[in-house]
């Protein structure tokens, strides 16, 4: 689970907003992550993402891609090709630089119509996001991907037809819901489905590992990011608090499951955001030093087998490396 922007201010400023409690507390390993990429000491999400998914420090800007250009093969990949179903869920779109870097090999992230060609090319099970445009409604040319992707098995659906909470999919098949058009609104105007979405996506996972793998699930809260982007304290909270009650929905599956590791990150921090002098609970004044991301070191938070791989200093390219390791991929 990726909480995209999200620093340490992020997630205080979100407990001391919600009566000083989250279920981020529940987590029992904590450790801290360097979050740099090849070319720069202040990531962005793409290069970001691509440590985790792919285990390498590339150029800000790449999608599934080494700091060559060349495509590296992704955590998500791995899974596919071991017979583990996966998943990827955001509050963006699913073209969007965090849930791309773990399915597409792009040389830039604003190539957001060829990354979605490569979810054809792709076998992920459960894919819930925005970015429906860049699938159907193209401007470099007239495929219509959504087709191409219901000859392969998918089930899809669309959000001006049905609501999250409708959704009963059929295990069978796989399963893509668009949320949005292009990005999906921000929480507090309406968009409702991150939680129930987290709390659909491990047990249809679960249902579909047939052979008892496991299975490999990336779910993301895209918008904290861009609440720092636009310094909106307020923005970053509400994002923060919906994000919460995702980890704590996927918490209950894996406390229930007993055999599920959550793993709880950000691929940077955004906005260079500070509580300060003045804030009360439930009354945060929040400042900012720049409207853009910062170098900060990163919280990772795990819960469940092998979490204690999870402790300590480590580059973000480890993350990739532990998780890996521990479902025995090649």
């Amino acid at each position: 689970m990726i909480g995209d922007g999200m620093g340490i201010t992020q997630i205080t400023a979100g407990m001391y907003s919600n009566s000083n409690r989250l279920n981020l507390e529940q987590f029992p390993v904590i450790g801290l992550h360097k979050s740099y990429s090849s070319d720069n000491l202040v990531t962005d999400s793409a290069a970001g993402a691509t440590a985790f998914s792919a285990g390498v420090k590339t150029y800000n800007g790449a999608i599934g891609v080494g700091a060559d250009t060349l495509p590296t093969v992704t955590i998500l990949e791995l899974a596919e090709a071991a017979g583990l179903p996966t998943g990827l869920v955001s509050s963006s779109s699913l073209v969007h630089a965090t849930p791309a870097s773990f399915v597409a090999h792009n040389r830039h992230r604003d190539n957001k119509e060829e990354i979605a060609e490569d979810f054809v090319k792709s076998e992920v099970d459960l894919l819930i996001g925005g970015g429906y445009r860049y699938f159907d409604r193209r401007s470099k040319d007239e495929r219509k991907i959504s087709a191409e992707l219901a000859r392969k098995n998918y089930l899809i659906d669309v959000f001006q037809e049905k609501n999250i909470q409708q959704i009963k999919p059929d295990v069978s098949k796989n399963y893509l819901y668009f949320t949005a058009d292009g990005e999906p609104l921000p929480y507090a105007q309406g968009r409702d489905y991150l939680v129930p979405a987290s709390a659909l996506a491990p047990t249809f996972l679960d249902a579909r590992d047939t052979k008892n793998k496991g299975f490999f699930l990336m779910i993301e809260g895209a918008q904290i990011d861009w609440g720092g982007h636009a310094n909106d304290s307020e923005y970053i909270i509400s994002e923060m608090l919906e994000f919460d009650r995702a980890i704590g929905a996927v918490l209950a599956f894996a406390q229930k499951d007993g055999e599920t590791l959550v793993i709880v990150t950000a691929d940077h921090e955004t906005g260079g955001y500070a509580i300060q002098t003045g804030s009360r609970l439930n009354a945060i004044q929040g400042a900012f030093t720049s409207d853009y991301h910062t170098a900060d070191m990163i919280p990772v938070f795990a819960y469940g087998p092998g979490a204690e791989a999870f402790g300590g200093i480590y580059e973000n390219t480890a993350i990739f490396t532990r998780m890996r390791d521990l479902l025995r991929l090649k």
